[in-house]
């Protein structure tokens, strides 16, 4: 039947969002303006927070006799908020109390709880939770009225269901009702009634299973028509990862029913799964919102949201998976293997999730929300199966699932992320036959810090930033905005910076107060005990005496480098000078030693082959934690394919020489790579050293390297470093006999940096249009090395409408000579000033002179 015209909306609400008198008053102002804007409102709630599971600790308990206590806490709690709304539970509730008593005794007298009696007390926390939302609206805002959704929400048995699923876990047919509407009509334009219970087709109660208040208000939303459906929760929205395991995690402004219906079944517990279908039946637009900042978008679920750009939108993680490999040499073109298989995970009740095949191995994973009787069957159950091939159970592993919109064509550029796999084992993986899902099974241990790695590589650094709101933090108002965010330099100082290249071509230019800005960052650390430049990055000399006046040590990896800042400042305090050579000639550690400076040794080799220059002498060790880390493979530095650091497994034999040689570790030094945005990786790294220093007997000092990432781009976000202070201070609150430091290089110089250049000549060939300028990457190599991509803009010209899509490409005769690839930009000639932001870290130092081209000069402001 078609619906009516409807201005019907449901808004639903979780128990949090009504166990507070702050969180009614948001609720009546919600309504209050739902009501302006011309709508009816029908309420579906929860239960206060807390009471579903007291209710299911007393079912229990009575048997035992054991309740009585639980039940004063029951009614104790609804008296409490009530006062707090200026109403009174005992006369509101007396028979709901009465009612809950009563359950409890027949239970205690039983000794047992039948299905049905659980479900009528399961019911009362709904029951009674919404007489008291409804008469605080009724209190607030005028007429409200109380329905039970028992009268409405008439539940469906499916063929060969269990009695516990009917009656616990019940579902209900969600096609618009005509009957449910009228009753809804009647009530007037301010409904109150009650998610997760219903009725069967005898009227007695049954629940829909936990969660199930977000199912009800979709039944609800689809029986009378309603325009949309807002779920009105403790949390901003859906993110693009459990927040509370990746704060970077972003809202998710839009999904597709598709989209949010796979990250809702994959482990988001935002919104239940089930509370989808019915919205997409009837094309009802779904809000999620939060009740405690109604002021905020929340997520948009709806077919709208529907779009054909193929991205990553959101990781879950799924716990408590249980594989069952099944191997034979047998089932290679056997007829019939699977179906026998399978046969027996049905015959004892076990559902199947992922699957994987190969010519002699079949892999299934159990869901582990509809097999929590798989201990109790699983011995039987294992040499059952054994008839047909070998059997192995593997647990403690944990399902990582990437989700979005047309994987299958975006694989080619996922291939980076995909390293991160380098270092775990995956035990299974499979692509969704939607194209909206690609998991991975692997050990539980490590899959937090595997998701935060994804989650930057793949969130993060997307190009299509506008799928992603803020992070939880930023939402919830526990952070600032961050400097960091703020308009670039480059733009402020536009006018000086063309003014500069009226007689150049070519010019880096550097920023001496966004250099101090990001140095007042990382000194914010209040955990850091010592920050070094990693001079590397940057050598110029007034930067380098810009650096000595903020009191930073420096970090120097050749020998030319410390000679470079003794040169400079040979007053220097020489224990701020760390010295980390790597696979150079024995000369440069005796240099090194000879200088006085903290020389570190990240091999073996010298300890064995060189013994004599380090006996009685200090050193610091470089560790590779086992894993690498970065914005390209280039730059990750560890891990077995990287060439730095002593690997794990060799520690207890530079134990034995340090001792032998009598040599003592100052500190332990670790730097798994450039550009990291995961907060959780300086403490990562932290633990790790700690570890080994435990091995070694002690040390005084922990270097967690740098790598602090930066907005590369337009497209990317910043990595919080108000995180990092919080994750390294929870370090050293646990351990404060180290002192920390770290070697921020590329993040105080990089964005302190640009590079401009003027635009020589245009060209087209076909629909490709080519901006070419006066240098490439004879001064700039990055983008041909790493594929990074930088900000590019026209300066003369910044404020004109982009009209065009370009290549910029230098001069030098080579085919990766080429600094942006499909940029928008808008009509240019040739004079124009072209700037690439970004550029203030492994540019000049990384020149050459190739062609015989000289690279771009360099200049401070």
């Amino acid at each position: 039947m078609t619906k009516d015209s409807s201005n019907w909306i449901v808004l639903k609400f979780g128990g949090t969002s009504v166990s507070s008198h702050e969180n009614w008053q948001n609720i009546v102002s919600v309504i209050k303006k739902r009501k302006s804007e011309g709508y009816s409102v029908c309420i579906v709630h929860s239960a206060l927070s807390g009471i579903s599971n007291l209710l299911e600790d007393v079912i229990a308990r009575a048997p035992q006799g054991k309740a009585t206590e639980l039940v004063e806490q029951l009614k104790e709690k609804h008296r409490r908020l009530a006062s707090s709304l200026g109403l009174s539970a005992d006369e509101l509730l007396q028979s709901d109390f009465e009612e809950l008593e009563h359950i409890v005794k027949g239970i205690e007298l039983i000794g047992e709880a039948s299905y049905r009696v659980q479900a009528r007390l399961l019911a009362m926390g709904e029951l009674m939770a919404t007489k008291l939302g409804a008469a605080y609206l009724e209190q607030e805002i005028g007429a409200a009225t109380w329905l039970d959704a028992r009268d409405l929400i008439k539940t469906i048995s499916p063929k060969n269901a269990a009695e516990r699923a009917q009656v616990l876990s019940a579902v209900s047919a969600s096609d618009y009702e005509p009957s449910v509407r009228k009753t809804i009509d009647k009530a007037g334009s301010l409904v109150v009634t009650q998610g997760f219970i219903g009725s069967d087709d005898e009227g007695k109660t049954v629940t829909l299973g936990r969660g199930g208040s977000d199912v009800s208000a979709a039944y609800f939303a689809a029986k009378i028509g309603a325009e949309h459906l807002e779920i009105w929760t403790d949390v901003p929205g859906m993110f693009s990862a459990n927040p509370h395991t990746v704060p970077s995690a972003r809202l998710l402004n839009h999904l597709s029913y598709e989209e949010a219906q796979e990250i809702a079944t994959n482990g988001a517990k935002v919104l239940h799964p089930r509370s989808i279908m019915p919205a997409r039946k009837h094309n009802i637009p779904i809000n999620v919102r939060c009740t405690q900042k109604p002021e905020l978008p929340g997520t948009v679920i709806s077919s709208d949201a529907s779009d054909n750009e193929a991205l990553v939108k959101a990781i879950s993680v799924r716990d408590d998976i249980i594989l069952v490999s099944m191997d034979s040499l047998g089932m290679w073109q056997q007829v019939g293997f699977l179906a026998d298989a399978f046969d027996v995970f049905k015959e004892y009740g076990l559902s199947i999730d992922l699957v994987s095949t190969s010519q002699s191995n079949v892999t299934v994973s159990l869901d582990p929300g509809l097999n929590d009787h798989f201990e109790d069957v699983r011995s039987q159950f294992v040499k059952d199966l054994n008839e047909y091939c070998k059997v192995k159970v593997i647990e403690a592993v944990s399902a990582v699932s990437l989700m979005g919109r047309k994987i299958r064509t975006i694989l080619h550029q996922l291939g980076t992320s995909f390293e991160v796999f380098e270092e775990h084992h995956v035990y299974l993986v499979s692509q969704a036959a939607n194209d909206l899902n690609f998991t991975f099974v692997v050990e539980s241990d490590q899959v937090d810090r595997l998701l935060r790695q994804l989650h930057e590589q793949l969130i993060l650094q997307s190009g299509n930033q506008q799928s992603f709101g803020g992070t939880w933090p930023k939402l919830m108002g526990q952070e600032q905005t961050d400097e960091q965010e703020s308009d670039a330099w480059w733009k402020q100082k536009r006018e000086e910076l063309l003014s500069l290249m009226d007689e150049r071509d070519s010019v880096y230019v550097y920023d001496r107060e966004t250099l101090q800005k990001y140095a007042g960052f990382i000194k914010g650390i209040n955990a850091v005990d010592r920050s070094l430049y990693a001079m590397k990055a940057n050598a110029n000399e007034e930067l380098l005496h810009a650096v000595n006046e903020l009191d930073l040590g420096f970090e120097c990896v050749s020998i030319g480098e410390v000679e470079k800042v003794i040169e400079l400042f040979p007053d220097i305090d020489r224990s701020e000078i760390l010295f980390t050579p790597n696979f150079a000639p024995k000369e440069e550690y005796e240099q090194g030693l000879e200088l006085g400076v903290h020389v570190t040794l990240d091999n073996i080799y010298p300890l064995k082959q060189w013994s004599a220059i380090f006996e009685g002498k200090q050193v610091f060790l470089r560790i590779d934690p086992g894993h690498g880390h970065g914005h390209h493979k280039h730059v990750k530095t560890g891990g077995v394919h990287s060439k730095f650091g002593i690997p794990r497994f060799e520690i207890p034999e530079v134990a034995n020489l340090i001792e032998r040689y009598d040599i003592s570790v100052k500190g332990l030094h670790a730097h798994i790579g450039s550009g990291i945005k995961d907060p959780h990786s300086w403490k990562d790294t932290a633990i790790i050293l700690h570890d080994v220093a435990e091995e070694l007997g002690g040390v005084d000092i922990l270097d967690l390297g740098g790598g602090f990432g930066i907005q590369e781009n337009e497209t990317q976000a910043d990595l919080d470093i108000r995180e990092v202070a919080t994750y390294l201070q929870q370090f050293k609150d646990a351990h404060p006999k180290y002192k920390l430091w770290v070697e921020p290089g590329r993040f105080l110089v990089a964005t302190s940096g640009v590079l401009l250049t003027k635009i020589t000549q245009l060209k087209g060939k076909g629909d490709v249009r080519y901006v070419g300028v006066e240098t490439g990457m004879n001064s700039f190599i990055r983008p041909a090395l790493y594929g990074a991509r930088h900000t590019i803009v026209n300066l003369d010209k910044i404020d004109e409408q982009l009209v065009q899509t370009v290549n910029i490409v230098g001069p030098i005769c080579e085919s990766g000579d080429k600094l942006g690839i499909d940029r928008r930009f808008p009509e240019s000639e040739e004079g124009d000033v072209v700037l690439l932001a970004n550029a203030g870290a492994y540019g000049y130092v990384m020149s050459s002179n190739y062609n015989l081209r000289p690279p771009a000069a360099e200049v401070v402001i």
